[in-house]
């Protein structure tokens, strides 16, 4: 079928490669001209493992990237894959989603056949039935339901694993009204059920509870780390190895291994984002979320307490100390809340000299701290440096092993626990 995307976040270019790649005739829409072009072109326009060859396969055939709304007139269905960004006072930012739904409603005015209008983004509860919709209406002349129909499909999808997670999800969320709706649905990822190596479960349910199922799951996701980090710090208190806690409780059922590596702490675009906007959301409506504030309180103090390490260490006034992962995680080049900022500025507070390095993310922390050093590799960023903080475990960090030989003064901070423990080195994990 001909399903059509706007957005080309990393959501979106995502989504809009798979289904092209599962045999869907896909347009893509977005209002950067680059970005357009260079997909149509066969180039990825975001850092995402595999995608490049995805985008180069189906780039300006199966996939067609476009500035013109108008394009999705030819479609059957639309994902609106747009941003949603945190707001000053925690809630969400829905300008791009608001000039989505009415480009989209004006492109679909003059089409005869049903459309069905999903939202992809995260969504606080209501927005889709209470915001997107009507503007949907107004701009299309019709009404939801009878023109057109609108469902709600959450994604949960991994920065640095988007491609696994799509192609394998654990479930598929419907959050729609009609029948139609959820036909349509089926029809779109069927393809992808059938290639699936599981078996997705199919959840259908109610447009608003699709939108909350997306932020209970951050939040508990977010919540677990920060339970484990809570427990490392504890654990770091009284010489006791957080890991060996970690591997220990993971053999029970009820809590399981995943998410369960303490260090320092969560970042990227969807766990900072959605909790200030659940937390927000839930204020609200007068209800205080207590614990959900206590894990993004715990979450934000962690890089202090690796820096609060390297203190018993070291004074690094006017010396050089590596930030070896700039990245918020591995596998992307994506800096949004990475814990390698709160550990910069708390070295330039310190006086440090400061050169970082990141294997693909590092013209993007340029923009954001132009003043201090590049290293072009590992081993440069180390090669004099008085401490090296260890902010992302990318998996080259793990081979690292006489790099800190060149060192001046061998203090290693781990906060992924991605370096090996040797003689020669000031060795400190952060919870273990």
């Amino acid at each position: 079928m001909h399903v059509s995307v706007v957005g080309s976040g990393y959501i979106g270019t995502t989504i809009a490669a798979w289904f092209a790649e599962l045999g869907h005739t896909v347009t893509n829409v977005d209002i950067d001209e680059d970005v357009v072009e260079a997909i149509n072109a066969g180039e990825a326009p975001i850092h995402e493992p595999g995608l490049d060859e995805l985008i180069a396969d189906h780039g300006g055939d199966a996939l067609v990237a476009t500035t013109d709304y108008a394009d999705v007139r030819e479609s059957d269905v639309t994902f609106l894959a747009l941003p949603t960004p945190s707001e000053a006072d925690g809630g969400i930012d829905l300008s791009a989603m608001k000039a989505g739904a009415q480009s989209l409603g004006e492109a679909i005015a003059e089409k005869d056949d049903e459309h069905l209008v999903v939202v992809k983004s995260t969504v606080i509860p209501g927005t889709t039935e209470d915001v997107v919709t009507p503007i949907v209406e107004d701009a299309a002349g019709k009404t939801a339901g009878e023109g057109f129909h609108v469902a709600m499909n959450p994604e949960f999808l991994r920065e640095g694993f988007a491609l696994g997670d799509f192609r394998d999800p654990d479930k598929i969320v419907y959050g729609a009204e009609s029948d139609a709706a959820r036909e349509t649905l089926d029809r779109v990822y069927d393809p992808l059920v059938e290639a699936a190596d599981g078996e997705p479960a199919i959840v259908e349910t109610g447009i608003k509870e699709a939108e909350m199922i997306k932020y209970a799951n951050n939040a508990f996701l977010a919540t677990k780390i920060s339970l484990i980090n809570e427990i490392g710090n504890v654990c770091k208190e009284y010489g006791v190895d957080a890991y060996e806690v970690a591997d220990a409780i993971a053999l029970d059922h009820r809590i399981d291994e995943h998410f369960l590596r303490s260090g320092v702490g969560w970042g990227g675009s969807c766990f900072p984002k959605d909790m200030n906007a659940i937390r927000h959301a839930a204020r609200d409506r007068d209800y205080d979320p207590v614990l959900l504030d206590a894990a993004v309180a715990v979450n934000d103090r962690q890089p202090e307490r690796m820096l609060d390490l390297l203190d018993d260490h070291a004074d690094v006034e006017g010396k050089r100390v590596a930030v070896l992962g700039l990245a918020f995680k591995p596998g992307t080049d994506d800096i949004r809340y990475t814990r390698a900022v709160p550990i910069i500025e708390g070295l330039q507070d310190r006086g440090a000299d400061v050169v970082g390095y990141d294997p693909v993310a590092t013209e993007n922390m340029r923009e954001e701290f132009p003043g201090i050093e590049y290293a072009d590799s590992a081993a440069d960023a180390l090669a004099d440096a008085h401490a090296a903080m260890v902010v992302t475990d990318w998996d080259e960090f793990a081979a690292l092993h006489t790099e800190f030989d060149a060192m001046a003064d061998p203090v290693v901070i781990d906060g992924r626990r991605v370096i090996e423990r040797r003689d020669g080195i000031t060795y400190e994990g952060l919870t273990w």
